[in-house]
This record gives structure tokens, sequence and C-alpha cells, in this order.
């Protein structure tokens, strides 16, 4: 806030001198007013207040207009002037001379920082009426008033520092993005030899279309000696390089870059940088964004902008006539901070290429710690290319295709099939609707209650005997976890799934889509009651949050707190006593059972003993097409049970949940061989 500090030392003086008694005019009132234009910035009120001789070197444009360019450039807020009292007999003085100079304090914060002078400032009393002999106080005003320096031709320059954007690490500090070498790739055009054919290799070698190459070639500032950039190209996109070396008008300029070494495997975790938009532009703007600067566009760029970026580094300097130089403030460039991520780069690469070409996203964690070791989504796509500029058509392709490679399905929800069958057995272990030793008859492989008309719950095999909850999660038996959900009931299966963390963030900062009950979050219909009970319905789920889920039967019917920033590791609990540790113990040597003896057969080997649970997930896309299923599979080693992996893949149809189920067991045999 503005402020104005009229410091009286005397306003009025009466002197007893022979007869006369006539009222002083002093120029403290006239300064005080003075000085609150000036706090005010009401520069065109504070010319009118400067003497003949001020105004005659200084126009009221020049004056006005300079005063606001160098506070709009410097960002000037928080404008503080005052003056300092003088004494009774200097103000007595200045009456008798018609001059008075007064020290000033002027503060102010900048761009740079704070701003503080000190100065003086004069003033004139100069006869405004000849005949009634009237007279008024004029400023006596020069450029060392906006800054003391300023004077004899002196101008202010502004120096900025970019700081160097922050590093994103990985649990031993492997990079998944960092500052690198990159190039500017540019043409001579009077090197040019072959002038067509060095065009179109170069376009073809950037991505580019020899039109956009003749653009910038014939651009109106462009001479035959010129050199003419193109595009930036990562550092170690080297066979690109290579070959743009051999062409003779090519020249390339070492620059810094943003580099991701694990490309697309893990593109949709790390995001990517780009130029700024006009949009994020204005959104940003008390940020102190330029139009040239880049910015995070997703994922961990994206939400740890503000620590990977840093602040810039600004100097406000003014430069006299003879090139000598006062700091008039300055704030040092702060370098982005790293942020290092509970990531395993070997765990995040392997999980990827375990998908190979099939469409799907996983989530692995360290089941006892909540460590975050990888988050995959595929298809992927490249953030390097998007970095440095991709061409309309490729990011067309990438917008069309119908895998839909810019979705992020790691932090999506999905239907999850029979993986849920174990988070239903814990819900009705917890209050007492279902216990192991319970039976169920259940004949055929169909079943219907009377008043459902033609729906049925189908399961996957018969049964000879009664089915018990162990053999129900060991065989998959869907028409047992309808019957189950109907018993437990609409409002207590509601909340107990919502003491699950359905229908709340997962806590964690990265923006994981919320897992979701049903579309309404009620349970109303007993049909979608049953079927939500083994993973169909309208029942969505992310990895994540289910691998989350499954924690509670390592550890003693806890469910662990997740972390993905190392320092943030805390291993904490998230939700306590979802079941009694008996209970988890006792589903998770059924979780073993599965893969040795049901579902998840496909998953049994000799190298190592796994544990976990397969689902298959019936997706209708539309009214007139045909089903597609998902699959799942969550898988753990059964005696460390130190990693779990919960992968899904997307229309299975011909494999069945079996394909998941091999894919997750190698991948655990895998990364049980980086260990």
């Amino acid at each position: 806030m503005r402020k104005s500090f009229f410091i009286m030392s005397v306003f009025f003086l009466l002197f007893i001198v022979g007869c006369s008694k006539e009222e002083k005019n002093f120029p403290t009132e006239r300064l005080d007013s003075y000085i609150q234009h000036w706090n005010e910035e009401n520069f065109s009120e504070m010319y009118n207040m400067l003497t003949d001789e001020t105004t005659e070197q200084y126009s009221s444009e020049d004056f006005v207009e300079r005063y606001i360019k160098i506070y709009e450039d410097l960002e000037i807020t928080d404008l503080e002037v005052t003056f300092s009292e003088i004494s009774a007999e200097e103000l007595e003085n200045s009456i008798e001379e018609k001059s008075a100079v007064f020290p000033i304090n002027v503060k102010m914060d900048s761009i740079a920082g704070e701003i503080e002078f000190q100065s003086e400032i004069e003033l004139t009393l100069v006869t405004i009426d000849e005949e009634t002999e009237e007279e008024e106080w004029f400023i006596n005003w020069n450029t060392s008033l906006i800054f003391p320096d300023l004077v004899d031709g002196a101008i202010i320059k502004i120096e900025k520092e970019s700081p160097r954007r922050g590093d994103i690490l990985d649990r031993n500090r492997m990079p998944l993005a960092i500052n690198d070498v990159a190039y500017e790739v540019g043409l001579v055009p009077e090197q040019m030899i072959d002038e067509q054919n060095e065009k179109n290799q170069v376009a073809q070698l950037l991505n580019m279309s020899v039109n956009t190459v003749d653009e910038f070639l014939n651009a109106s500032w462009v001479e035959p000696h010129h050199f003419v950039p193109l595009k930036i190209v990562a550092g170690n996109a080297e066979n690109v390089i290579d070959q743009l070396k051999n062409i003779p008008s090519v020249q390339l300029v070492e620059t810094t870059g943003r580099s991701y070494p694990l490309g697309e495997k893990a593109a949709h975790l790390t995001g990517y940088i780009g130029q700024i938009t006009a949009e994020e532009l204005e959104e940003m703007k008390e940020n102190h964004y330029k139009e040239t600067d880049v910015i995070g566009k997703r994922g961990l760029e994206q939400l740890y902008e503000e620590q990977l970026r840093g602040q810039e580094g600004i100097k406000i300097i003014i430069e006299k006539e003879d090139k000598t130089q006062t700091v008039l403030a300055e704030k040092p460039v702060q370098n982005g901070d790293n942020v290092q991520l509970t990531i395993d780069i070997n765990v995040q690469e392997k999980t990827y290429e375990a998908f190979d070409e099939k469409s799907g996203a996983a989530s692995v964690i360290h089941p006892k710690t909540g460590e975050i070791l990888a988050l995959v989504s595929n298809p992927s796509f490249d953030p390097n290319e998007l970095t440095y500029g991709i061409t309309q058509s490729k990011w067309d392709n990438l917008l069309t295709n119908e895998e839909e490679p810019l979705i992020n399905r790691f932090t999506s929800t999905f239907a999850p099939g029979s993986v849920i069958k174990p988070i239903t057995a814990a819900i009705g272990l917890d209050n007492g609707t279902i216990n192991h030793d319970e039976t169920v008859e259940i004949k055929g492989l169909q079943w219907s209650k009377d008043n459902w008309e033609k729906f049925k719950v189908t399961r996957v095999s018969e049964s000879d005997q009664p089915v018990d909850l162990r053999d129900a999660l060991i065989r998959s038996d869907n028409i047992y976890f309808a019957m189950k959900s109907i018993e437990i009931g609409n409002n207590a299966f509601v909340q107990g799934l919502q003491n699950l963390g359905f229908g709340e963030a997962l806590p964690l900062t990265y923006p994981f889509k919320k897992s979701q009950i049903s579309n309404s979050g009620s349970l109303n219909d007993e049909i979608l009651l049953a079927n939500t009970g083994y993973g169909q319905g309208e029942i969505e789920v992310s990895p994540l949050h289910i691998a989350l889920l499954y924690t509670t039967f390592i550890n003693e019917g806890n469910i662990v707190k997740p972390s993905l920033l190392l320092n943030d590791k805390t291993e904490e609990i998230w939700l306590e006593h979802v079941i009694s540790a008996e209970d988890a113990a006792k589903i998770n040597g059924y979780l073993r059972e599965v893969v040795t003896d049901g579902t998840g057969k496909t998953a049994n080997r000799k190298e190592l003993e796994i544990s976990g649970k397969t689902g298959t997930a019936e997706l209708k896309l539309t009214h007139d097409s045909e089903d597609h299923e998902n699959g799942w599979f969550i898988g753990y080693p059964t005696q460390k049970e130190d990693i779990l992996v919960a992968m899904m893949m997307e229309k299975i149809e011909k494999e069945g949940s079996s394909i998941v189920a091999e894919t997750v067991a190698d991948l655990l045999i895998e990364l049980e061989k980086l260990k």
C-alpha cells in the first residue's frame, strides 16, 4: 500500500519583527502534495508541479512516459516515498532564499527485489502573479530523482539468467528427465550444392515438410551467408545427427535441451516440456513466464513445474555513458530442484516391455512400504519428439490413433472383473456376512433370482460340492460372490467400498482418477449389486488402487499408504484394520492356491512361487457392438512379498486373463533377477 508521510516542522511561524505579522509560505505543504502524487504514481500531476526550467528541458510526454515505462519494465510495486524534517531555521531561510532542499527516502519492490535509496529534492519559490505578488513552490526535477545514478545519458538495463531445470530421477538417481546436450539444426543457403536434394533430406530427417523448410529459408531477413535455424534435436538422436552432418549446407549449433532417456517407456509418467502457449501464458501471468519459455505439459513435468523450473535470476543495472555500471537491485538465479522418485527405472522399463504390443496399464509397488516402483501406460508416445517439435501429421496420427496412445491408462479406472473378489470377501468378512467355513449350495453354471426375469449370473466352472470362500476364490466363482453381495446388502457394501477408498482421491500428489462404486454412487438395484460383487456392473478401479487394496492380505489387514517421491517415503498405513490379521493370512494363502490350482495356473512357475488373482471384465462398447474383454492379474512373490504387480490388458478375448497372469509371472521372474 502506498503511503504518504507528511512530516511537519512548522506550518506557520509568526515572527514579531518590527510591525509585521504576515503568514509565511513554507514549502512543506507543497512538497507533501508532490510526494503524495508520486506515491500514487500520478505522474501528470507531478509534472504540473515542476519549475519552468525543468519543463523546458523535459516535455510532459517525456516525463510521464519515462516514469511509466521504467516502473512497468521493472514491475515496481509498494512504492513508498517520504521526506525528512528540516529545522525551523532552515525553513525560515528557505523563504528568504526562495529555495529549499529536503532529504527524501524512496523505497519500492521490483522484479529484482527491493530498491531503496536516499536523495535530495529541491523546491524553488516562484512568483505566479506579479500584481498580487502571489508565490508558489515548484520542484526542480532531474533524472536522479528516478534513481540517483540515472544521470548524464545513463540507461537502465535488465539482465536475466535462466535457471537450470531440475532433473527427474529414479530411486537410484538414474535419469528419467534431464538437461542434456541438444543441437539446433539449420541451413546456410550459399553452402547448398544440390539444393532440392538437401532440402528433401533435411525435411525427412527433421520430420518437417519441404514447404516448411522453404518458409524458413524465404524469410525476409535471410541472406545467402546466414545460418537459418530449423529445429532443435535431442543430443541422443545419434543416427539423425550423423546423417545431418553429411549434408553440406547443414550446421549444428550445440545448445541445452531436455532429454527423456526412457522415451515412450515412461512418457505418461514424466510428461514432457514444450513452448508455452498463449493460453498458458495468460494463466501463468503471475509467475513471470515469457513467450519464449518452456513449461511442463503433462505428467511430472507439469505437476512439479514450480519446483523443477526454479526462479530466474534478474539484475537491474544502471549503465553510464562511459559503460561503468551500478547494480540497482539483484535477485540471484535459483536453479530448479531435482525431483527424486521411488520409481525404479529398471522395473519401469521391464514392465513396459512386458506389454509387447498389447494396450493396457500396470502399477508396480512394494506392498510393505507403499513405494511405487513403476507406472506404465501402453501404447505410448516419445516425449523427446513432443519436446522438440512434432510435425502436424505425426500429431494428427497420435490424436486419431484408435489405440489412443495419448491417454494415460495408469491413472484411469477400469472394470476390475474378478480381481475385486478378494475385496468383496474382505468386506463380507469384516461385517460378518462371510466366514471361511460357511458353504453355499450352487447348482449348474447359471443362477438367477426369481424376480430377475431374464438376467442370469454365469460362472466358468461347476463344483461338485458346496462352495466356501476358499473354493470361490480359487475357481473365481461369480455366482458365489453375486449371492454374497446381495447378502451383504446395498448400504453395507457401499459403505465397505467407501471405507476402502472408493469415491475419494488416493493419498498421493499425482492425480489419479477416483475409483467408483457405480455411476450414481449407490447399489440400490439388486442386479447391479450382484454384478458389483464379482467386478462387473459399473464399478471401476485404477491399477494403483487395486494394487494397494491387495496389500491388506500381506500387511495383517492393513493397507499401506502409497509414495511416489522418495523423500515422502514414510511406510505409513493408509487404511487400518480392514480385516483381521487372521483373515488376511487366510486370503493370502488362497491367492497362492489360485496360482497352483485355480484360474491363475499360467503364473505357476518352478523358478518363483507366485500368489495372485486373475480377472476378466466383459465390456459392451455400444448396443450394436460385440463385447470385448479386459484381462487382469494381481501377482506377487509368495515368499518375499517384496513386489506386487497389478496389470490390466485390453481386448484379450482369445487369450483370456491367463495371458495377463503369464505375462506378470514372466515379469516377476525378470524383476527377481535384477535384485
